[in-house]
């Protein structure tokens, strides 16, 4: 039975080691805002962060984490208060929103990693997540708020 670090918390995976991640997450500890999307890591909606790295949580089962540190979109900011968590909304990012929990990982995954990234950099950080909305503009656009608010407290310029 692993023994998993999600959000801060320590919790025992009543599940086989094979078991992927976004499966505890989302029905045993009912973290529902990490969704499924498609089981193959394509499309991103999954995303969560493993050791401060964005990770397709369908495709890590539980047994391949050791004593990881796991964060999903519910302990990105228990304010919701993150920078891409204020940019999103500043920007008004979602359209069906589906999703925007695995954008938004990606985005404070790439922004923990590059503070200050050019407009390709965000394009290319952030392919491999899908939105079928096709809200692209508004996600770089969006990534580069949250730049700005993380690196100078939101003031342009």
């Amino acid at each position: 039975m692993p023994n998993l670090t999600i959000n801060g918390q320590s919790y025992f995976a009543d599940a086989p080691s094979d078991t992927p991640l976004l499966w505890v997450i989302r029905e045993d500890l009912r973290l529902t805002g990490t969704k499924y999307g498609c089981g193959i890591g394509a499309c991103g909606a999954c995303t969560v962060h493993v050791n401060g790295e964005a990770v397709r949580s369908c495709m890590i089962s539980v047994g391949e984490l050791g004593d990881a540190h796991i964060v999903t979109i519910e302990g990105l900011d228990p304010a919701n208060a993150h920078p891409v968590q204020q940019a999103w909304i500043e920007q008004q990012v979602p359209q069906c929103g589906y999703c925007q929990s695995g954008q938004i990982m990606q985005a404070a995954a790439l922004l923990s990693a590059n503070s200050r990234p050019t407009d390709k950099q965000i394009v290319d950080g952030m392919t491999g997540n899908l939105c079928r909305c096709a809200t692209y503009s508004r996600i770089v656009g969006a990534v580069k708020r949250a730049a700005e608010i993380a690196n100078d407290g939101g003031r342009h310029g």
